[in-house]
């Protein structure tokens, strides 16, 4: 069991040269741009309450989920250790099945399932059984975790067919483009680590953890969005963008611009 806690103890290493920096810290740049989970965080947490306050308190554990998902994902790039991989690998699974459980539009919901609390049940069900799984094969688990990613992508698409919104539309392209931009940088430093060596340039996992930060923070408001709309189209919701809405990119958030039915709880 002490193992799992030891020093390069997981199969997965980065392309970053261990040890380059730091005598305890294995990949020193992949372990400092986590930092970027711990300010953009509280950021989103602000932005989305009038959101989650109307809508459900629960959304805020989306962004404090996003908190421990930095820290272990720092764990993990400090030490390379196996618990340091499950610990990351396994709060972004359950990061987003809470996702899933907040925002897949009910008119998806498979023919069985009749509410929203039952669709919640079926997918707690269905993490547990993943999180068990991948216990076995943990080097499958990141694969496993982005095809999850591309259904959400996927299902995003769907909605947007029908949204006329020009601010949401823009949302929709800057989301899927970090995305993008985040993924390939994912791909090439795990599949193309050779070249980047022959360049001196092993940081592009370092770039992905800040991209997929500020990928989510629009994809989560895009979500919010279109939930809002749906479920409580009375508040009129609106997107604007933090620090100066003018501003082609920032953090976007929503703003509810009609009257508002506050509840007291989750």
């Amino acid at each position: 069991m002490a193992g799992i806690f030891a020093y390069e103890s997981s199969e997965v290493d980065w392309c970053e040269d261990n040890y380059r920096h730091s005598e305890t810290v294995v990949e020193y740049f992949n372990t400092v741009s986590n930092g970027v989970f711990f300010v953009v965080s509280p950021v989103m947490l602000y932005l989305l309450h009038p959101y989650a306050r109307e809508r459900n308190l629960a959304v805020h554990l989306v962004w404090i989920m996003m908190i421990f998902v930095g820290l272990f994902s720092m764990y993990f790039h400090m030490t390379l250790s196996l618990m340091g991989q499950l610990l990351d690998e396994l709060s972004i699974l359950w990061l987003l099945a809470l996702g899933y459980s907040l925002w897949f539009p009910r008119r998806h919901f498979p023919f069985f399932v009749k509410d929203r609390s039952s669709f919640s049940r079926m997918v707690l069900v269905i993490t547990v059984i993943t999180t068990l799984s991948s216990l076995i094969k943990p080097n499958a688990n990141a694969y496993a975790l982005n095809c999850f990613a591309i259904h959400i992508i996927y299902s995003l698409g769907v909605e947007m067919g029908s949204c006329t919104n020009p601010r949401a539309m823009r949302l929709a392209f800057q989301t899927i483009g970090l995305w993008v931009l985040a993924i390939s940088c994912w791909i090439s430093d795990r599949f193309g680590c050779s070249f980047w060596q022959k360049i001196n340039f092993c940081y592009l996992h370092a770039i992905w953890h800040v991209l997929i930060v500020i990928a989510t923070a629009y994809g989560t408001t895009l979500l919010s969005y279109l939930d809002a709309n749906y479920e409580i189209p009375y508040s009129q919701p609106a997107l604007e963008y933090w620090p100066c809405d003018s501003w082609t990119f920032g953090l976007p958030y929503l703003v509810l611009k009609g009257p508002v039915k506050t509840k007291k709880g989750c």
